[in-house]
This record gives structure tokens, sequence and C-alpha cells, in this order.
């Protein structure tokens, strides 16, 4: 179905352009019918406007895909942010691709070192920042590539990630991603080349692209749907849960990929309802140095998004 576009200006903030892809119902009594895909995601966006009046200062891009409810939402879907650590998710589906097409097998090994080469000159780097220690104490010996896959999304181990990146290729990465969709994402190379990100050469995501990818493995057609699955079991395992995941109920699973690197904090959710459809969210953010205040934003969207979707119970305080 061609999408609509719909432009709402409220009297205190601008939410930009917003992409509503809806499939109409007719009517029969309209008071005892639910919102059609239209009204639900005009009714969304306005309570998005509102949240997103109390982070003026902020870049904020939100995509939401839900089929089920007939609503797709992308407000500033097209804006490039810092892809930061959500650019493990192409990754991870690559990995996953070159499994299936007899390339690899996830329990083939690779050696733990932490020597990487820039994309710049090709000079000798390593990862100096990074959320998970573990791994440190494996260098000289080996670990799976399932191993190092559960490392990169779960505590987004950079080292895991590079060492997948190099098995991988950047190029393959990224020609994953535009088969499966995307216009503006770019997988350039692994995490902390500095020279690189020196000139400009960095991993750039859209919110509308990060969706595009996640609506792909909620559906079991980004590799296939028992790769997709496992790829699920994955961000369902994601320790850090402060954005999307604080604000659904808690019965809800949270299927996610965070990212934040300075100013930038982003959230990637497929959001499993009890006894009720799968939806995706996500939320990328730039300009909030404070991370409390930016995981405050992602909770508070996501409750707006799964009230308004799936019903009135956000967690206490939302």
């Amino acid at each position: 179905m061609f999408p609509s576009y719909l432009r709402l200006v409220t009297p205190r903030y601008l939410f930009l352009l917003i992409t509503v892809s809806s499939m109409l119902v007719t009517a029969g009594c309209k008071q005892q019918e639910p919102l059609t895909g239209k009204e639900l995601a005009s009714l969304l966006a306005e309570k998005i406007d509102i949240i997103l009046f109390d982070y003026h200062d902020a870049n904020v891009a939100i995509s939401i895909i839900d089929h089920s409810r007939n609503v797709v939402i992308h407000g500033d879907g097209n804006r490039l942010f810092h892809a930061a650590s959500t650019m493990k998710v192409p990754v991870m589906i690559e990995l996953y691709r070159q499994e299936a097409a007899g390339y690899l097998s996830l329990d083939d090994s690779l050696l733990v070192e932490n020597q990487f080469r820039s994309i710049v000159d090709g000079s000798v780097y390593s990862i100096e920042d990074d959320s998970d220690d573990t791994i440190y104490d494996k260098l000289g010996s080996f670990m799976t590539m399932r191993e190092l896959a559960y490392n990169m999304i779960t505590v987004s181990s950079n080292l895991a990630t590079n060492l997948l990146i190099d098995r991988l290729s950047a190029d393959s990465v990224q020609a994953t991603s535009e088969r499966l969709g995307t216009l503006n994402a770019k997988t350039v190379r692994g995490v902390e080349d500095l020279k690189a990100f020196d000139q400009g050469l960095s991993n750039s995501m859209t919110s509308r692209d990060l969706a595009i990818l996640m609506e792909a493995i909620r559906t079991g057609i980004a590799v296939s749907p028992a790769s997709d699955q496992e790829m699920v079991e994955l961000l369902l395992s994601q320790f850090f849960n402060s954005m999307i995941s604080a604000g659904v109920p808690r019965e809800a699973k949270v299927a996610h990929k965070t990212g934040s690197i300075t100013s930038v904090h982003h959230d990637a959710a497929i959001i499993y309802p009890p006894e009720d459809d799968s939806f995706v969210l996500v939320v990328m953010t730039d300009g909030i140095e404070d991370r409390i205040i930016s995981s405050e934003l992602g909770a508070r969207i996501a409750a707006a998004a799964y009230k308004v979707l799936r019903g009135p119970n956000p967690p206490d305080g939302n």
C-alpha cells in the first residue's frame, strides 16, 4: 500500500515528518470499533510530540513498524546518526547469513587477539574502550564465532565485534543490509578505528534502516526462520535495559540492541507483548550528554508506543 504523509504540528513542538503507512478499515459503528492504523499513528505522533518538547535541544528519530495494527511511523527516520553499537545488528545478520550459505560454521573458532588494521592506511590499532572485560582474559586463545556473537550482542563487546568483522568483511555486512532494504545506513569499518574516525569514516545508521533490519529478523526473512529465531534469542539476552525495556510492562519481552558513544544513545527493539503480536520500535538520539536523561526519553517513548498500540499498562511512573 502506498504511504501517506502526515505532518503534525503541536503548539509546542514540531515532530518533523512522520511517514504513516496504514490500511483503513471501513466503518460500521465508529464508537465500537478499534482505531484504524491512521488514527493510531496520529494519536501516537501527538503523544511523541509532547514528550519531545522536554528534549528540544536533542536530535531524535523514532521508527515504529507494527503491521498487526497497520501502523508504520518514521519520525525523522532518514536522519543519519553515528551508529555506535547498533551496527552490531547488521554484523550479526551477516554472520548468520554466511553460516546459512555454508561459508562458515558458528562453531568455528577464531584466535582472540587485540590487533586490527585501520581502513585508512593499514596501520595497527587495538581496542581500548570496551564494555566486555571477560573476553580479554582469553587473549591468545580461541573462541567460537557463536561465543563472539553472544558477547557482541549481549554485552556489546567491541573486541568480539572486530574479530567477527575481520572474518566477515565490512563490505559483506553492508551488502547484506542493502539487500534487506536499507537505504542510508553504512557499515564501513570495525570499532575504534580512530584514524578513520578522524577522516569522517564512521558507521552510520538511520532509525528507518535499523527498523527495517529488526523487522526482517522479527518476521524471519533476514536469513531464515531458524537463524532469525537464534538472533532473537541473542537480542533477548541483552544486558543493558535502561531505555526501551524500562518503558514497557515487565511481562513484555524485549529483544533489542543498544548503542551509545559520547552524546549518542540508541535502542532498537522487537517488543513481544504477552498474548499479542510483536512490533518494532527504534529510538535514536544525539545531543543528550547525560545517559540517565536519554534513557528516560527512550523509556517514555516506549511507554507511549506500548500504551497506544497494545494497552494501558506501562510500568509504574510512566
